[in-house]
């Protein structure tokens, strides 16, 4: 039987299945954006398909901590955006 991949929301912590996350990723250039493939490369981190989820991340950096860099503003509007298509 074959595993599904499983990743962790960095916004509740939550354990989910990959395709119910949004991607975010981190490239070799320093440009961070949201992965809608799911399979650029790079660094990536995950976020539940909530704008509380988002809300919680930004609070805390938690972008910024896994990336190890400061996240421009226009990165958060992108994910909000994202999100209410989602919705």
């Amino acid at each position: 039987m074959k595993q599904i991949p499983k990743r962790t929301c960095i916004g509740c912590n939550q354990i989910k299945e990959k395709k119910q996350l949004i991607r975010i990723v981190k490239n070799k250039e320093g440009n961070v954006f949201v992965d809608k493939t799911g399979k650029a490369n790079g660094r990536g981190a995950y976020l539940c398909n909530n704008k509380e989820c988002l809300e919680k991340a930004m609070k805390a950096k938690r972008l910024e901590r896994t990336f190890e860099m400061a996240i421009s503003q226009k990165v958060y509007n992108e994910l909000k955006e994202e999100l209410e298509k989602e919705i």
